[in-house]
Formats: C-alpha cells, structure tokens, sequence
C-alpha cells in the first residue's frame, strides 16, 4: 500500500469557527487530509431556522463517521473548553482507539 498522508478530524465546539479554520489551514499546509465540521450552526438556535433537529443529528451522526476514517482527532478547545457535544466526540474516539491532541490545556 502506497504512503498516504496523515488524516486528522478536527472536533471542538462550532463557536470557534475561526480557530477551528485556523487549524485546518494549518494542517493542510503541513500535508495533512483534514475532516473538520462541515456546517458551523450558529449559538443563537432561531438564527439558524434553516437547520432542522433531524439535520443537526445526522450531522453529529456524520462527524462520528469523520473520526472513524481519522489516524487522530485534535480537539480545538481555547481556554480548555469543551463542550457537551466535544465530550461525546472524545468519547467516541478513545472508544475506537483513536489518538487525540488538544489545542489548549485540558
């Protein structure tokens, strides 16, 4: 099998859209396939009317699929925070034996 690039999923909470752009961006430039959220739902949930809960769902449904095809997850979390959402995600990866890195200190 041919060498490949190293795939990260990006995880964090939707709120740090432009930190979590900043990583991917630096990730890529590094060389790295990166699998990141695909839709940044905004905190304010009548903002996005357009998004419905079944939706929302299957994103988080998908992003699960995202760590699955990841060699590591890297958990976006300024100033240590993590969300409800992010702890399930961190969840899921170490259930799957997936190695994971923080951006801040936990």
């Amino acid at each position: 099998m041919p060498d490949r690039p190293e795939i990260v999923c990006i995880c964090g909470s939707t709120r740090f859209v432009d930190e979590m752009r900043a990583a991917n961006r630096d990730l890529t430039l590094a060389g790295v396939i990166v699998l990141a959220p695909g839709v940044f739902l905004p905190e304010d949930r009548e903002a996005h009317e357009s998004i419905t809960d079944e939706q929302k769902t299957a994103l988080g449904a998908l992003h699960l699929r995202k760590i699955d095809l990841a060699d590591r997850v890297l958990v976006v979390n300024p100033g240590g925070y993590i969300g409800e959402s992010t702890r399930s995600e961190i969840a899921y990866a170490r259930a799957t034996g997936k190695p994971i890195t923080f951006t801040d200190p936990v």
